[in-house]
């Protein structure tokens, strides 16, 4: 009988949405490879039955929800999660947003792991009724799931104010090296290799957009600022403040999601620059450092230790205008960083060192191994 493991949380395989999919395609399709049985769930929008399919190995339950809204996904958390409870099989909840609907798990004796993500109920943008909810729910995980995974030291320092130590582990992300491009897709978008900085993040003030843009706006620089996401300036003032504050070496690209244009967006550029100030180890952080960019990160514990010293750290437009003036004048800076960057991503946040630690930790919590998990019946 093969290991078997449900993973819930995310919206289904293959990725399509963000950080959390793209790690659940790479964990399922390795532990495939290893011979264990995995159960994918995953959100579709409609009404109807739910299907069941795989997709390269992995098996798929397919659930139909109204809409395409953070209701539709909270549903479809409730439905998984109760499908998932008439089985004995491990699971594994990415992230805590719907936290509370693991009582049912944890009821019926399935062993349950939570990889917890940030700080959620934190962020700025959140309002009080959200973030009410996060916080609660970040409570429920911690208390429901037989064991916690954190992606970053930071966040297993946040949550044992919360549990025990000894109840969570640090496992990071992962990401795939990026060792060539093809530059017709860079050329595509009017650039040319090594003339421009990347900036890939949700258009929200926590990411320090706007102090990137002034402080790269503040004189000619002679290379250009390309900045991916959709910036929608007649309903959004931060969005607004962006755009008014760029220079015309600022390119506003738009939202891409084709992942080779992306890939090869990072492995040309010169720099990347991560603003985010909140989270723990960034998807988007680490691909940069498996692309081997010199990074401009804004200065906080979560950056500092996922880059180190592969990165040149900023405080506001003045800080970044003067990081960014020390990085653009010193090649011999810039190689040093990049050179740091692959050295910090093979240390750390390759997929195989990633996902190994996931399968030994995991193998601990089968119900076979621990058939007295049972008692977690009686909350």
């Amino acid at each position: 009988m093969p290991n078997s493991l449900t993973i819930l949380g995310i919206r289904g395989v293959p990725a399509a949405h963000g950080g959390f999919e793209t790690f659940a395609e790479a964990l399922a399709l390795y532990l495939v490879a290893q011979d264990w049985s995995v159960t994918v769930y995953c959100q579709h929008e409609g009404d109807g039955p739910l299907w069941e399919d795989d997709w390269r190995g992995i098996h798929r339950i397919n659930i139909p929800v109204a809409g395409n809204s953070a209701k539709s996904t909270i549903i479809f958390d409730w439905l998984s999660t109760r499908h998932a409870a008439r089985n004995n099989s491990l699971c594994l909840t990415l992230g805590y947003n719907t936290a509370i609907f693991c009582t049912l798990l944890r009821l019926r004796g399935v062993p349950n792991l939570i990889n917890m993500d940030g700080i959620e109920w934190s962020r700025a943008k959140w309002g009080g009724l959200a973030k009410a909810w996060f916080w609660m729910n970040e409570r429920a995980g911690c208390w429901l799931g037989n064991h916690l995974i954190a992606d970053h030291p930071e966040i297993r320092a946040h949550l044992s104010t919360r549990v025990a130590p000894q109840k969570i582990t640090t496992i990071p992300y992962g990401a795939v090296p990026v060792t060539a491009a093809d530059v017709t897709l860079v050329e595509a978008l009017g650039l040319q290799p090594g003339t421009y900085l990347t900036l890939i993040a949700r258009a929200e003030p926590e990411n320090s957009i706007l102090e990137a843009v002034q402080g790269f706006s503040e004189k000619p620089r002679g290379y250009k600022l390309v900045v991916l996401g959709n910036y929608d300036t007649e309903n959004n003032p931060y969005h607004r403040a962006v755009k008014a504050a760029a220079s015309d070496e600022v390119c506003f690209v738009g939202a891409i999601y084709d992942k080779a244009t992306v890939q090869a967006l990072r492995f040309f550029s010169a720099a990347y620059v991560h603003g985010h100030q909140v989270g723990g180890t960034n998807p988007s952080l680490v691909e940069a450092l498996g692309a081997g960019n010199a990074v401009l990160a804004h200065d906080n514990r979560f950056n500092r230790w996922v880059a180190g010293d592969a990165a040149m750290y900023f405080n506001g437009a003045a800080g970044f205008s003067g990081a960014i003036e020390q990085l653009l004048g010193s090649a011999e800076q810039r190689a040093l960083l990049q050179k740091n960057a692959l050295a910090r991503f093979q240390q750390e946040f390759t997929w195989p060192h990633v996902l190994a630690q996931y399968e030994t930790l995991l193998e601990n919590y089968l119900p076979q191994q621990n058939p007295g998990l049972a008692v977690a019946k009686r909350i």
